[in-house]
């Protein structure tokens, strides 16, 4: 009887791998969406094209009813367009890029969509303080000079306007780790 028992541990052992084995693997077809965390943070200040960023896959991804990348699957992203905030008007944006996925130890090359953002464009917000600027310089110019002190308080304006927008204008966009990103396949991709 005691012998029995190992025999039937490993048994169920092997029912338990050929199991998960068997759900595992097939083909993702186009357009599926693949849900991605990162495991470390990226900024638009710092960041490079082409900068590698590792995560893992948030829930599984299956296909026809099978799991084809489980989750928790390691993963490979790189950054496909960065910019930093300039300070007039150039809006800071980042874009990941999933490249690459690891299924029971074999890696697998994925083309999908890229996931980011821009931060919203700052040329109004900056025309405002400009013109704004120069409104005012204008106005103080014209009470205390006429219209040469016009001209003169307008372009002072004008300058300080574009100073107070350079000084308040940058802002970088950053995704910190655990950041939760979705990517869509491009193409169908075979997972064995």
């Amino acid at each position: 009887m005691n012998s029995r028992i190992p025999t039937i541990g490993a048994f169920l052992t092997l029912a338990l791998v050929m199991s998960a084995l068997a759900q595992a693997g097939g083909t993702i077809p186009a357009g599926v969406k693949i849900s991605v965390l990162t495991d470390q943070s990226v900024s638009s200040k710092t960041a490079k094209a082409g900068q590698t960023v590792t995560g893992s896959v948030a829930q599984d991804v299956t296909s026809g009813g099978k799991v084809v990348i489980p989750k928790g699957s390691a993963v490979k992203l790189s950054v496909s367009s960065v910019q930093a905030s300039g300070r007039l008007s150039t809006p800071a944006k980042l874009y990941l890029r999933l490249r690459s996925v690891t299924v029971g130890g074999k890696t697998y090359t994925i083309a999908t969509s890229s996931a980011g953002r821009t931060e919203g464009g700052k040329g109004k917000r900056d025309a405002g303080f400009i013109g704004g600027g120069a409104a005012g310089g204008a106005i103080i110019g014209a009470l205390a000079g006429g219209g040469k002190g016009a001209a003169i308080g307008a372009a002072a304006g004008a300058g300080a306007g574009t100073a107070g927008a350079a000084a308040t204008g940058k802002k970088d966009i950053e995704f910190p780790a655990e950041t939760r990103l979705a990517f869509t396949t491009r193409t169908a991709a075979a997972i064995n």
